[in-house]
């Protein structure tokens, strides 16, 4: 057996032999050797890359996760695009191997377990991008950070469902134009572009009155 999982060639296979295996004889039926085996590493070398059998189901996020703290900690002008651009790049390695990600969908909606810590690894995507937004933009009302970032999170994971619970590919050009429509509804126009002139409303409120009863009535004159 070889001794090495950590290049990403060989990770994806364990991973892959893994999810095989759950697939045809359960999760709970599946031992640590047999994906071992499967995989033609040893033992050892799944626990010191991996840690666990759930552990390996995740394995491809927590790479994600690190990828993404890498990026959003380079400078980019617009904070905003560089979220939905995260989230692009995540739906496209997933995208990349459509049956992989299906098959990890199939187990994980069949063991509670595995459940519970996707709805905690999704939150960890979307606090990620809260607390950049956070970082980078000053003075921003953290209700706007946090909404700004459960919806991106949420449209990214309507659209990759959409993959997920079929056969056919969905391309990368849906979760564009839907995040792009996200950008639109917090007034940042996507790709630099500057408003038209019928796009931009002028407003005048009692500097008083309260910033969500100022939104409300703003959505409510404009519909």
């Amino acid at each position: 057996m070889s001794d090495t999982a950590s290049a990403p060639a060989a990770r994806h296979a364990v991973v892959a032999a893994a999810l095989d295996l759950f697939a045809a004889q359960g999760f709970e039926a599946t031992s640590v050797e047999q994906i071992a085996q499967a995989a033609g590493i040893s033992r050892s070398t799944f626990f010191r890359q991996f840690g666990g059998k759930d552990d390996v189901v995740f394995a491809d996020h927590e790479l994600l996760l690190d990828e993404l703290r890498s990026y959003l900690s380079q400078p980019h002008d617009n904070p905003w695009a560089a979220v939905c651009e995260a989230s692009m790049w995540v739906f496209k390695q997933f995208t990349a191997d459509p049956e992989l990600a299906r098959r990890r969908y199939s187990v994980v909606r069949g063991v509670p377990a595995l459940r519970e810590r996707e709805i905690v690894t999704v939150f960890r995507y979307e606090r990620l991008f809260d607390e950049y937004l956070r970082e980078s933009l000053p003075g921003l009302d953290p209700i706007d950070a946090v909404g700004f970032a459960a919806l991106v999170t949420a449209v990214h994971n309507h659209v990759l469902r959409q993959l997920l619970r079929g056969t056919k590919r969905v391309p990368a050009s849906v979760l564009r134009r839907a995040l792009d429509d996200v950008m639109r509804r917090y007034g940042v126009h996507p790709h630099g572009t500057d408003a038209a002139p019928d796009d931009v409303v002028v407003a005048v409120f009692p500097r008083r009155m309260p910033s969500a009863e100022v939104a409300r009535r703003l959505s409510e004159h404009l519909g």
